[in-house]
């Protein structure tokens, strides 16, 4: 069965216990836990019963190995995940803020993940796969790998799959202007459009929210979903234009909470659903991921998202009984 393929960083996160406390004074942490935008994502698309698989570079490490182990056990295919002997594998320190925000400090660059280049991306094994899946993240660690990503891009487009592009802008790796360069080639490719309220402003350099993201319908889009968190998400799509509101939640960890949003919208639309359908099955899966801590482990399953839904939307779980 064809699924859906991503590549890019592999990574652990530790993250601070309490909320406030800066990383520049001592306190206590949590983890490591597996992560990186695009193995969030592939973790996501598996567990809710997709075929789903990735192209990356661990270290020969005991971080690597607890990527590499969730993936498999959740049924990634990581057949193309190479295992360096030479570089780490990456790491993100993550300090969480009472307004919602967060701080990072990433060792990304010089990690394992940065040395992913085009020779690692086999134009056979991508031409398997129907859909494409490009974080804006990826794009920025390093020049091979936002090479690697095109390669991905260049040969899934010739081969008829579709693809898709979270920007999940990481400003402490790029500039504004820069990130906007170097998602052209995939902005160019992408039917699909995934950012929240602040990336598609960055991504299109427009302030106005509505104007950015009809901007990318546009160059070519066929759909544009915005996440907002609490707000829900809205959803651009010709000249519609829906709001799909949030289910409520206590929020645990925000992080990872985009990514499990894409892979459920993504197989959602694989799936032939309407994107109507395919917002309100992602607006729960990323509701549900917020609930616990860590990025991997609010990855809900199909089942679990249909249970959530009939239990705090039940006229919504209507749309799913069809």
């Amino acid at each position: 069965m064809p699924g859906i393929l991503t590549l890019g960083e592999m990574l652990v996160e530790v993250m601070r216990k309490a909320r406030d406390v800066p990383f520049s004074v001592p306190g206590e942490f949590i983890g490591p836990y597996p992560s990186g935008a695009p193995a969030i994502f592939a973790d996501a698309v598996a567990r809710l019963g997709f075929p789903s698989a990735i192209i990356g570079i661990v270290g020969n490490d005991e971080f690597g190995m607890l990527i590499l182990n969730r993936l498999k056990n959740d049924g990634v295919d990581v057949t193309h995940v190479r295992i360096s002997g030479t570089h780490l594998t990456g790491i993100a320190f993550i300090s969480y803020f009472s307004d919602g925000s967060r701080k990072f400090i990433f060792h990304l660059k010089h990690s394992a993940s940065s040395k992913l280049s085009p020779k690692y991306v086999d134009e056979e094994y991508v031409s398997r796969f129907e859909h494409l899946h490009i974080m804006g993240s990826s794009l920025s660690i390093s020049k091979s790998v936002r090479e690697a990503c095109y390669k991905a891009a260049e040969t899934a487009h010739n081969n008829g799959a579709s693809i898709s592009l979270d920007p999940n802008v990481r400003l402490e790796l790029i500039s504004p202007q820069k990130f906007r360069d170097i998602c052209k080639p995939i902005v160019d490719k992408a039917s699909i459009i995934l950012p929240n309220m602040e990336e598609i402003k960055v991504l299109t350099g427009i302030k106005d929210m509505d104007l950015a993201c009809r901007s990318m319908l546009d160059k070519g889009a066929e759909v544009v979903a915005v996440k907002m968190g609490a707000l829900g998400s809205i959803i651009y799509c010709g000249n519609e234009r829906k709001h799909i509101p949030a289910f409520k939640v206590r929020e645990v960890d925000p992080t990872g909470a985009g990514d499990t949003y894409d892979a459920a919208f993504i197989v959602g639309l694989l799936r032939g659903w309407s994107f109507e359908k395919a917002g309100y099955y992602a607006n729960a899966a990323g509701a549900l991921a917020v609930t616990k801590f860590g990025p991997m482990e609010g990855c809900p399953t199909n089942s679990e998202i249909l249970e959530f839904m009939g239990r705090e939307q039940p006229e919504i779980l209507k749309m799913f009984e069809t």
